[in-house]
């Protein structure tokens, strides 16, 4: 029978831990290395309502692109995320992660909205290193596309992410060479004009960052951290259902994006 350890190899092997950045919570936070699994949970967020659903439908494995905890001040029902590892740790449920490591990993988080967003001609901006089948790695894409107005381009991803919403600022040019950064990367947004990209697709944009972007002539486009990172949970579920037939996968049906829009 297959074990946590099992898992956590394997997924080492998609996304490294050294990829990761300083100081990121990777890997096992909550479990027993050795525990066998025979089903798995997989949610973009080890929020307590995907806890609650892991346990429903009798998973082992809690296995997220975010992890259980950010900063942890007690593992008891006064701190949520303490709560959330303390129902994890009762019903059995070992928490394993894959974050920034999974961002820059080749086939992680930003290929899949790469390939989410039909970019052709996919390529690592600044790669930090090569794989050992010598790929690329690292955390910013950067594709193309057939020319598009930036209105039309900012309607496409709306509707390939499923986003219920989205903020965007255009640029006066068309759209052709894309870079996607998903979750919060838009500090990489010098670099990207920098490169000649016409379109930015990413989130948590702030305000100043709309502004920049509007005078350095990219369409800057807020897709949703959710929207922008959950394609990858697909991904993840694939490649465990490949390399363990006989584990049984499942994808979270709870777990949405929190955020609404009027």
């Amino acid at each position: 029978m297959n074990t946590i350890r099992d898992i956590y190899s394997f997924l080492h092997s998609l996304a490294p831990e050294k990829y990761a950045m300083e100081g990121d919570r990777i890997g096992l936070l909550c479990g027993h290395m050795d525990a066998p699994v025979t089903k798995i949970m997989v949610s973009l967020d080890a929020s307590f309502d995907a806890a609650e659903e892991a346990a429903k439908v009798g998973a082992q494995l809690l296995l997220t692109h975010h992890p259980v905890y950010w900063k942890l001040s007690a593992v008891s029902d006064t701190d949520l995320a303490g709560k959330t590892i303390l129902y994890l740790v009762e019903h059995g449920i070992a928490a394993l992660n894959a974050h920034t490591n999974l961002d820059c990993a080749p086939g992680g988080v930003n290929d899949c909205l790469a390939q989410k967003l039909k970019l052709r001609d996919v390529r690592v901006m600044d790669p930090e290193g090569q794989d050992s089948l010598g790929r690329d790695y690292g955390l910013i894409r950067i594709g193309t596309v057939d020319e598009v107005s930036p209105d039309d381009f900012a309607a496409v991803v709306k509707k390939q992410l499923s986003c219920e919403g989205l903020r965007y600022v255009a640029s006066s040019r068309p759209i052709r060479m894309v870079a996607v950064g998903g979750g919060a990367c838009a500090d990489s947004l010098s670099r990207v004009a920098q490169l000649g990209c016409d379109a930015f697709v990413t989130a948590d944009a702030k305000y100043h960052s709309f502004c920049d972007a509007r005078d350095l002539g990219v369409t800057l486009i807020d897709a949703g951290h959710f929207q922008t990172e959950n394609p990858v949970c697909q991904y993840l579920a694939a490649q465990i259902r490949s390399a363990f037939p006989q584990i049984e996968v499942v994808i979270s049906q709870k777990h949405k994006d929190c955020i609404k829009f009027l």
